[in-house]
């Protein structure tokens, strides 16, 4: 991070801020003389993400290659179809379009389709029609997040209530909920949005991560586009305890349905929003492709037209995030639960899930379920019972699954009897919560083929902030490679200490994180995997 480039930066406030401009406009030496920043600086963030650099630009159509559509095994003949239609050199790539429930995704003008023939593509590309794609929405319990979308009646008469009581009241009401983030960490809402209340500025800000990255999640996409007036009652009700004058939506580009969604609500709000006694602007940001914005500082870096890497830590955004100015970031999911803990109360959210994890969560089911789609699901209810009752048991043979992500823990498919959905009974297990994403690993897929597609994510996704991270995920890619192309076996002490340096020395989550799946094969699957290494 560069404190100078935040303030450059923050000159012209969000409504022509500088990553917008670079993102819309080619000529980064104008945007580098407009902003007096260094065009190297420019350009050095221009080039980390997909969709702006340029052997990016002239592609035409995207193939997902997320790990719910490389284990179904659908893209390869969408690919021989979309070839049809277009040059190999203008077929790209974005990971995870969200289409996890039916696979063969993929992104065209604007727009994303999934689960089609041959001759639904013709049509697509005819542009004689867009599809529309559905998918199982139900609850196994209490439901917050799920059921009937609230109004617009509703969210003001919600929030006109909201105001007329102290932010220490409502603060306490949150504290009361223990609710925690949904993003994959659990920490608590609360502690950040009292650090932020405390902290003495003239202008603070709520950002709402929206950039669910994670392949095999589309939950965050769900709350964007069937519940979209939850996550803005979220993001006011947060600006509105700490004091921040503006509520940012960092959306992923490969979501462009969310980013309609959430526009198109906004504007139904804007009325309201001028009428009440709250200086306050929501503004949506598109993001262009980049994993590592998932991670709250490397967001706030990117909103600033920084190169998104990790910050370090402290100072925590809280004191000094977006612009220097104290920010609180959030993800979808745990912003929308505020609605339900302000108008019923915390002791009302308190009461539902176990002592640690309480409330309610999303999880996503992938195709590899008899009904995939998102289902809400009261903490400490059993993967059986959540896979059983919600997901109609499996379509096909699973040997594991990979639950919360590219980071997320490998679980055997015999394990699933013995872990609850809360944080505590996977984090005691070995395993990752996360987003609660479902990835299912057929039994015929080779273990190694997913490791390497682990590590290739990784090694692309890296911010090359950290020398762990960014040495250490290649080398796991190119040591797998070796093992499955040339049979060139892995040394398994090496193994161990590149795992080992990459969970230890790694500056965020990203480099430390990618070990915990690959050590929960080596652990579960050491009889598939034993033919690819060494003592």
């Amino acid at each position: 991070m560069s404190k100078n480039i935040s303030e450059l930066s923050a000159r012209k406030g969000l409504d022509d801020n500088l990553f917008e401009s670079f993102a819309n406009n080619p000529d980064t030496e104008a945007v580098a003389r407009e902003f007096l920043i260094g065009k190297a600086s420019v350009n050095g963030a221009v080039s980390f993400y997909d969709f702006l650099k340029a052997e990016n630009r002239d592609k035409k159509v995207y193939v997902c290659n997320g790990s719910a559509c490389l284990c179904a095994g659908t893209q390869k003949q969408l690919t021989q179809h979309l070839e049809q239609h277009f040059d190999s050199s203008q077929i790209g790539h974005m990971t995870c379009l969200g289409r996890c429930h039916e696979n063969s995704a993929f992104h065209y003008q604007g727009r994303n389709y999934s689960g089609l023939d041959s001759a639904e593509i013709n049509v697509v590309m005819d542009n004689k029609n867009t599809v529309k794609d559905n998918y199982r929405v139900g609850n196994l319990g209490t439901q917050i997040l799920t059921g009937k979308a609230i109004s617009i009646d509703q969210f003001i008469n919600a929030f006109d209530a909201l105001m007329t009581e102290g932010k220490n009241e409502i603060l306490g009401e949150l504290k009361i909920s223990s609710l925690r983030g949904r993003g994959g960490a659990g920490f608590p809402i609360s502690f950040k949005l009292d650090s932020a209340m405390n902290a003495e500025s003239d202008q603070k800000y709520i950002i709402c991560n929206a950039d669910e990255g994670d392949a095999g999640a589309y939950s965050d996409r769900y709350l964007l586009e069937q519940q979209p007036l939850l996550v803005l009652f979220g993001i006011l009700a947060s600006a509105y305890i700490i004091g921040a004058d503006h509520g940012i939506l960092y959306i992923r580009a490969e979501y462009p349905e969310s980013i309609a969604t959430i526009k198109n609500n906004i504007e139904q709000l804007a009325p309201y929003i001028e009428s009440i006694n709250f200086d306050f602007k929501f503004k949506i940001i598109s993001a262009q492709g980049a994993y590592i914005c998932g991670e709250e500082t490397a967001l706030i870096n990117s909103i600033e037209g920084q190169r998104p890497e990790v910050r370090v830590r402290p100072p925590f955004p809280t004191q000094q995030g977006l612009f220097n100015k104290p920010t609180v970031v959030n993800n979808v999911e745990t912003l929308a639960c505020l609605y339900s803990i302000t108008t019923k109360g915390g002791k009302f959210y308190n009461a539902i899930g176990t002592d640690k994890s309480k409330g309610t969560k999303l999880i996503s089911l992938d195709s590899c379920f008899t009904h995939p789609g998102i289902y809400e699901v009261e903490m400490g209810r059993t993967l059986l019972d959540v896979f059983e009752q919600c997901g109609g048991g499996f379509a096909k043979d699973i040997k594991a699954l990979q639950i919360g992500g590219p980071l997320g823990g490998i679980i055997p498919i015999n394990k699933i009897n013995d872990l609850q959905l809360d944080f505590e009974s996977f984090s005691n297990n070995g395993f990752l919560l996360g987003h609660a994403s479902v990835v299912g690993i057929p039994v015929d897929f080779p273990m190694i083929k997913y490791l390497h597609h682990l590590f290739e994510f990784a090694a692309y996704e890296s911010c090359g902030k950290c020398f762990p991270c960014r040495l250490g995920t290649k080398r796991g890619e190119e040591l797998l490679l070796n093992a499955i192309k040339n049979k060139q076996k892995i040394d398994a002490e090496l193994f161990t200490d590149l795992l080992n340096t990459l969970e230890q020395g790694s500056l965020c989550a990203h480099g430390g994180g990618i070990p915990l799946p690959i050590k929960n094969a080596l652990i579960y699957f050491s009889d598939e995997l034993s033919d690819y290494f060494c003592n």
